[in-house]
């Protein structure tokens, strides 16, 4: 004798995951959160509705549960979106205001982080306690070196790089919030430019 199951959950049971599950001990992104997520994203790009961005895009996140999705995958499929988005407000200024000013606006994020990123090592952001933990100086400070070679130089540097860069924790060490605002603005200006 089988069980009668409503036809909405047999539906939800036969559809794929959308991504690669975790297992085990490992925790993944809340698949409805990240599904549900992703169904606005896309519904907003493709009606054109500008009340969803790039940068709402890039700060998502979800809850960690067990048997999740797999948080590399997901974050790979946020940051096309993001591109996607980025493209799109970037093709929707140059036609409103012209070249030029998307231009000038990316020109003035990048002066900003050169001029932030100019204070000498070890000194470039505010720092936590001594008995707190920040993201470690050196490999900050790094990461620093490559984004003033890109802006400066012209060095090579994605925004899946920026996207990417993770720092270990380390006592008194630089405070996230502001190491996490320029890496942000890094992106938006490499999505800029491209």
């Amino acid at each position: 004798m089988t069980a009668d199951v409503p036809a909405s959950h047999a539906t939800e049971d036969a559809a794929p995951p959308a991504f690669p599950l975790t297992s085990g001990r490992q925790r993944g992104y809340h698949r409805a959160a990240v599904d549900t997520f992703l169904d606005a994203a896309r519904r907003a790009f493709e009606s054109g509705d500008d009340t969803l961005t790039s940068e709402d895009v890039r700060v998502a996140s979800f809850p960690l549960v067990k048997e999740g999705y797999q948080v590399a995958d997901v974050d790979s499929a946020l940051g096309r979106i993001e591109d996607a988005f980025a493209a799109r407000a970037r093709e929707r200024t140059v036609r409103e205001k012209g070249v030029e000013a998307w231009v000038a606006e990316a020109r003035v994020d990048a002066q900003v982080i050169l001029d932030h990123l100019a204070r000498a090592p070890k000194h470039r952001f505010a720092r936590t306690g001594v008995l707190t933990f920040g993201y470690r100086i050196d490999e900050v400070d790094h990461v620093a070196d490559r984004i003033t070679a890109f802006l400066r130089d012209g060095d090579a540097l994605s925004a899946e790089q920026v996207r990417n860069a993770a720092f270990r924790m380390q006592r008194g060490g630089y405070r996230e919030e502001q190491v996490d605002a320029l890496l942000d603005t890094t992106v938006e200006v490499i999505l800029a430019v491209r």
